[in-house]
């Protein structure tokens, strides 16, 4: 899902999405996942990820959802387990917020699903390197 050219994301703030904060471990890529969102503090939510295959970190994200122009941005960087950046020092993967449902927050590329208070879902669409794409579904518990 992704917003037309030219439009502009629908108005709302960061409490929109406060209930992602927590510690939240999960499975995916073959290996255990792990999410840390900070409470929401000066119109954003910090987090870092963690893979972890065979007792091995393979890569770690930070990032935040802020809030940008009367509405949310998600934005992330990747890192090796050396702390090497993936992107070039200035670049910043972004996605737009798209809608809002009940339990769900859509941003291109990125959906976040609230299951319960000790449950959410992650839906990404992960790019493979022949160019093509598939949505990743990221099921975490709360740690």
């Amino acid at each position: 899902m992704s917003l037309e050219e030219g439009k502009i994301s629908p108005n709302t703030t960061i409490s929109e999405i406060e209930w992602m904060t927590g510690h939240w471990k999960g499975e995916a890529f073959g290996g255990s996942t792990e999410e840390i969102w900070s409470p929401p503090a000066a119109a954003s939510m910090l987090f870092v990820f963690r893979l972890i295959v065979e007792n091995e970190i393979v890569f770690y994200e930070i990032g935040h959802i802020r809030e940008l122009e009367s509405s949310l941005v998600f934005e992330l960087k990747h890192f090796g387990p050396d702390l090497k950046g993936w992107e070039a020092k200035d670049e910043v993967q972004t996605f737009k917020f798209i809608k809002a449902e009940e339990n769900r927050m859509y941003f291109e590329g990125f959906t976040f699903e609230r299951i319960s208070d000790q449950e959410i879902n992650i839906y990404g669409l992960i790019e493979n390197e022949d160019g093509s794409a598939e949505e990743v579904k990221f099921n975490y518990k709360r740690n």
